[in-house]
């Protein structure tokens, strides 16, 4: 059997572009919507589990089933001694041979190497927009001029942290901390 292994890092990512590159070479297709850094992929789990002696298993891209050239080390070896064959489709790597092992450790190394690139490129990305000043995230949930009501009023006993919590829509923590990071911001402005 030719079971195709795809993975895609969040819910919302689109996982097209692998599906129509394995959908003609594989019986069966697994897709899981989880970062490759996670403790557990259950998906790929299952996938090792139901391969047997003889299967195929493909995966569009070393990085969508690896997380790191020891981790693709690991399992392309696991799955050689259960006579499993294992095929890379970006790189049309196989793994029967002297040539295709090594070739199949430069790919993973050069996978690791570029998840690692995106990752600095991401945190120096985050960091020159909080020096900009830029809020990251999702959108507040309050105004300043809501938090600086709501704390008006808790102040002065016109209102609860529950009933302001009501009337925003918000929960009542969610008004707490905005109370505070604006309490913050103010302390460090001045």
């Amino acid at each position: 059997m030719r079971i195709g292994y795809l993975r895609v890092s969040t819910k919302t990512q689109n996982p097209d572009r692998q599906v129509d590159g394995l959908r003609d070479l594989c019986d069966k297709l697994y897709i899981e919507r989880l970062s490759a850094v996670a403790d557990k992929r259950p998906v790929f789990d299952q996938v090792l589990g139901e391969l047997k002696r003889g299967d195929t298993l493909f995966v569009w891209d070393l990085d969508r089933a690896f997380r790191s050239t020891e981790d693709a080390l690991f399992h392309e070896k696991a799955l050689r001694k259960r006579g499993i064959k294992f095929h890379a489709m970006n790189f049309e790597i196989e793994t029967q041979s002297a040539e295709g092992r090594y070739a199949y450790i430069l790919a993973a190394a050069a996978a690791e190497r570029e998840r690692m690139k995106i990752s600095e490129r991401t945190i120096e990305g985050l960091n020159a927009a909080r020096a900009r000043g830029q809020r990251l995230g999702p959108p507040a949930k309050m105004t300043d001029a809501q938090i600086i009501a709501a704390k008006a009023k808790i102040d002065a006993k016109q209102a609860t942290l529950a009933s302001i919590a009501a009337a925003s829509g918000v929960h009542p923590s969610t008004v707490l901390r905005s109370i505070r990071r604006l309490e913050q911001s103010t302390e460090m402005q001045n």
